[in-house]
């Protein structure tokens, strides 16, 4: 066998390796679903569908057809993976729910929509508006109180949530919030990084309980951040 056969071989293996250790784990994307936003937003969100269905794990959204739920879908078909939508009964009466998703979940509401994404092993942000704040911001509240136990990602593009970053900075100065905390999240830049980061072991970590009136108050976040 040729120097060059063997090295593919190795390469597959190792490739099948990394399949088998993600296969049929699911990552949820939050995103914006607004169609009047720049491509710089909507090719990341077709890249972290793309890398995610390359690993062989579902893609988990909110089941939009425009904006960055629908590039999301797209690039996970395009590379021939697995897509899960969940919308709640109104959104689907008014048909806004993508007809291209491969498996669509009608939950009752909003809150049991948002229970039913949290199900995955991890979660990834992309730039949104109002419900997707809300959805980073619950979700990140429920790992603080370890109502959730995966990892939370945020796709920092062109860094849109640097304002938020620093919100949450702030409260951590003013006393509203404890150091580690922000360690509930991670920030990254590349799709490749952050969907490294949604899958990565989770850690089984206890935060400083939310009323201490005792516990030290606090430097602004040293959060790790993940570059691929």
């Amino acid at each position: 066998m040729k120097p060059k056969e063997s090295m593919n071989i190795f390469l597959y293996l190792c490739r099948l390796k990394q399949l088998l250790t993600v296969m049929k784990k699911r990552i949820t994307v939050y995103g914006g679903s607004s169609s009047n936003i720049s491509a710089v937003y909507t090719d990341a969100a077709r890249e972290v569908g793309r890398e995610i269905a390359m690993v062989g794990a579902v893609l988990v959204n909110g089941a939009g057809r425009t904006g960055m739920m629908g590039a999301s879908v797209e690039g996970a078909l395009e590379a021939g993976g697995e897509t899960v939508g969940i919308i709640p009964q109104f959104m689907r009466d008014r048909g806004w729910h993508n007809d291209r998703i491969g498996e669509l979940v009608v939950a009752p509401d909003m809150h049991r929509r948002k229970a039913l994404m949290a199900q995955s092993w991890g979660c990834i942000a992309l730039p949104g508006g109002i419900g997707t704040f809300e959805e980073l911001c619950e979700i990140i509240t429920w790992r603080q109180l370890g109502l959730f136990g995966g990892n939370v990602v945020i796709l920092n593009i062109g860094g849109f949530y640097d304002p938020l970053l620093a919100m949450l900075d702030r409260a951590v100065v003013e006393g509203f919030m404890k150091t580690d905390h922000l360690s509930a999240f991670s920030v990254v830049y590349t799709a490749r990084a952050a969907v490294a980061a949604a899958l990565a072991d989770h850690k089984d970590v206890s935060y400083t309980p939310k009323f201490c009136p005792r516990c030290p108050t606090a430097s602004p976040r040293s959060n790790t951040l993940l570059s691929m």
